[in-house]
This record gives structure tokens, C-alpha cells and sequence, in this order.
């Protein structure tokens, strides 16, 4: 991954309280773990960015290496990696993520 890529990673993850790296947008996603990412932070009530990997080859290809995590979507909180969609649904069904959410001063809306 290029330096420019990398710091283009780390600002945006760095920007937003809560920030999904994902495939499509939040109306239009272009895959089923996207979506599913989508519903869940919708359920939560919380505000989240996304940023769509299909627009960028450099992110899409380095936001795998900078989490070293190997699918997308990708979910940040607070500058820190949570995980994927199949996390994302396991802490949400045990109140986990809510409680991350909290935590971490995100109020739901």
C-alpha cells in the first residue's frame, strides 16, 4: 500500500465517530454483507460515514492490509477496527455493539 493510500485511510477513519468502509451506499449496497452492515448501525439509531470501496482500486485493496482484516465491509469506531459483518451481527445480537456504542460517547439518534 502506497503512503498516500495509507493516509488517505487513516484520515477517514480518523474523521468519523463511526465510519463503514463498504462496497456500494448506504441506499445502494452492493452486497449482501454490506447491506447487512447498514441495518444493523440503521437499528442502532447511531450517525455513521461510509466510504464506498468500489470507487477507489487503492482503498479498496489497502483498507484489507491497514486492518489486516481480509473482507469488506470494514467497521471503525473511534479510530479503532471492530470487524466485519459477520462481528458486527454476532455483537449486535449480544448487545455488544450498543454497549461499544456507549461506551464510547456515540448516542443514538
Amino acid at each position: 500500500m502506497s503512503d498516500d493510500t495509507q493516509a488517505r485511510i487513516a484520515s477517514a477513519v480518523n474523521a468519523a465517530d463511526v465510519l463503514l468502509f463498504m462496497k456500494g451506499t448506504p441506499l445502494f449496497p452492493q452486497c449482501g454483507f454490506s447491506s447487512r452492515a447498514i441495518a444493523i448501525l440503521d437499528r442502532l439509531g447511531v450517525e455513521y460515514a461510509t466510504l464506498d470501496v468500489l470507487q477507489d482500486a487503492g482503498i479498496r485493496a489497502g483498507i484489507k492490509e491497514y486492518s489486516d482484516w481480509p473482507t469488506i465491509p470494514q467497521l471503525y469506531v473511534k479510530g479503532e477496527f471492530v470487524g466485519g459483518s459477520d462481528i458486527m451481527m454476532e455483537m449486535y445480537e449480544t448487545g455488544e455493539l450498543a454497549d461499544l456504542m456507549e461506551e464510547k460517547g456515540i448516542a443514538a439518534s
